[in-house]
């Protein structure tokens, strides 16, 4: 192992589970009574198998939702009214996350597990709050302030685990520090990758700072997975980018929900990851750096860039200037 390896754990560690394993496979066995957890976007697609598994082992679920109407009504549908909590927040509104933190705390003394997965994709441009771009606002900005507004909670807990959502989409773009809001033109997916970038490193930093207070954090890439993330894309650009065939069938190698689900609840609950953290993941394991001579470079390992240490300071201090918030300071 090389020094550079030894130092950051970015390597697999033999898990044991892989690219099929589900949620609920890899939280058999485990007992989250008397834990608490949030996981943003909890209400469709892999966030909603991530918060079943998560309330089947015992954890006291909140899910913050824009759409609260209709996310109590997937929760209801799915069995999970009675075990789970729903708040309203909206990522992209910086005064409604800060407020939906507020009321967690005034009424948990604790959070055990903060799973970061709500995100949008390749939308068309938007500006939001003081003209930030809307993938890098919300996927981005609005989790980093929701991360510092919980710290209390989360520091309270003494082992607690913050999960991030990035995805291979990391590699389509690092951090453009000169120009983090595409003023200069804008550009979808290099967009989403800055966005998924940024959601790589906020695991990054956030593990240096939280790991004294028994904070640790992982960032995950959960897979490809057709949900409502893709609800930007026309089928055309999913065909061309061979997603799918042209009836639409789905090309394997695609997961289900289930499967997308599992290396989030993986990385929060298992006993193997104790003491490590500040990695990427994928495929239920701590993910290998991107071997760029491999034909599969642009969807296995993590880029560089993307766990950065740096990179990673950089990037918190820049997020902390535009939205007023740093519970480090």
């Amino acid at each position: 192992m090389s020094e550079e390896l030894a130092e950051t754990l970015q390597h697999p560690i033999g898990s044991g589970f892989g690219h099929g394993s589900t949620a609920r496979e890899v939280i058999d066995g485990i007992d989250l009574s008397g834990k608490s957890a949030i996981v943003t976007g909890g209400y469709s697609g892999l966030g909603l198998e991530t918060v079943r598994a998560l309330a089947s082992a015992g954890a006291a679920v909140t899910v913050p939702a824009r759409r609260l109407e209709h996310a109590k009504e997937v929760l209801a549908a799915a069995g999970l009214a009675d075990v789970v909590t729903v708040e309203e927040m909206d990522l992209a509104d910086q005064a409604s996350v800060k407020a939906f933190a507020q009321r967690y705390l005034a009424g948990h003394g604790s959070l055990d597990i903060l799973i970061n997965n709500a995100a949008i994709m390749a939308s068309p441009e938007q500006r939001v709050g003081p003209g930030w771009e809307a993938q890098f606002a919300t996927n981005h900005l609005g989790h980093y302030t929701l991360v510092n507004s919980l710290w209390p909670a989360l520091a309270a807990s003494g082992d607690a685990r913050v999960i991030s959502l990035s995805s291979t989409g990391h590699k389509l773009s690092p951090i453009r520090f000169d120009d983090v809001n595409f003023d200069g033109g804008y550009d979808k997916w290099r967009a989403y990758g800055q966005a998924k970038t940024a959601n790589a490193l906020l695991a990054v930093e956030l593990d240096r700072l939280g790991k004294d207070s028994g904070v640790r954090a992982f960032a995950v890439h959960p897979g490809g997975i057709m949900t409502e993330l893709q609800r930007h894309l026309p089928k055309e650009e999913m065909v061309a980018a061979g997603w799918m065939d042209a009836e639409g069938n789905v090309r394997e190698g695609f997961k289900t929900p289930e499967q997308g689900a599992a290396t989030s609840v993986w990385a929060a609950t298992s006993p193997a990851l104790s003491g490590k953290g500040g990695v990427y993941c994928e495929d239920c394991d701590i993910a290998n750096p991107t071997d760029k001579e491999s034909p599969l470079a642009r969807y296995q390992g993590v880029d560089a860039h993307a766990i950065d240490k740096a990179d990673a300071t950089k990037l918190w201090d820049l997020s902390a200037k535009l939205t007023g918030i740093n519970a480090f300071a």
